[in-house]
């Protein structure tokens, strides 16, 4: 038996061809969901569709940039016009790299700006018409610089407190249509490009591992799971959350990573 059944359910992944959003549509796919992937490269599509389809079930992609409204509606109102209402709605479309402030010229800055906050917004935004109301749950993934400063990092933290306060007014004003709106947000996750970029040697990987609690890196799975855990009858009561899947490592202010970005900034 599955611990968690989507069969039937149709699930969006906005930035789902890559990393751990790939991996959140794995597994909502393995517990039987249709899945719709959309991401800016068609050869990213093509791939993250056939592995997808492996697990017997159904899976579709879109070719759209997050960054592009009209674009992020049209792949969303296809999906739509083939499965019906969007039960779960993942954004998770996303950039990074280590700067240092005074490093980031205005294009940069705006760049993860563009994709992270104007990217959610849209993805939201358009979404909402498509979505199964009542019953919709929505999952932004989000980042410890969300919630945590972090040097070198100023675009992310202000991209993702953004993020997550979309997240919140969301919840507040779409809870009476039946719709749930959450935030995950990953800590140093195995095997990402994510952490490739934050973290690129053998040596600042330890130092990550080693100031989190569980004393690991998180992986994939775990994250996926999460989300697996909050668009079921199980978190019904959950909406406007910021849940972290880090191991602990925010508890002491996600030293060890903010030591690593700095290191590797340098």
């Amino acid at each position: 038996m599955k611990p968690f059944d989507y069969t039937g359910k149709t699930v969006f992944v906005a930035g789902g061809t890559s990393g751990i959003n790939l991996g959140i549509a794995h597994a909502f796919a393995l517990a039987g969901a249709q899945l719709v992937v959309m991401s800016r490269r068609q050869d990213k599509v093509d791939a993250a569709v056939t592995a997808l389809k492996a697990h017997g079930g159904v899976a579709l992609g879109f070719s759209a940039d997050v960054r592009d409204p009209a674009a992020t509606e049209a792949a969303l109102k296809a999906a739509h016009a083939r499965f019906g209402p969007i039960d779960i709605l993942v954004s998770g479309a996303a950039g990074n790299f280590p700067a240092p402030a005074l490093g980031l010229s205005p294009n940069a800055f705006k760049t993860v700006i563009d994709i992270d906050l104007m990217g959610t917004f849209h993805v939201l935004r358009t979404a909402v018409a498509y979505l199964r109301q009542p019953g919709a749950c929505i999952i932004n993934i989000s980042a410890p610089q969300s919630y945590i400063p972090m040097a070198f990092q100023m675009h992310a933290c202000a991209a993702k407190a953004g993020v997550d306060m979309i997240t919140r007014v969301a919840a507040m004003e779409w809870g009476k249509s039946g719709i749930r709106v959450n935030s995950v947000a990953p800590g140093p996750i195995a095997d990402t490009e994510g952490m490739a970029r934050l973290s690129p040697t053998p040596e600042l990987s330890r130092l990550v591992a080693d100031s989190v609690p569980l004393g690991r890196f998180g992986t994939k799975q775990e994250v996926a799971d999460a989300c697996l855990w909050l668009a079921s009858p199980m978190a019904s009561y959950v909406t406007g959350v910021v849940l972290p899947v880090d191991g602990g490592c925010s508890l002491g202010g996600a030293v060890g990573l903010a030591r690593a970005v700095s290191a590797d900034a340098k």
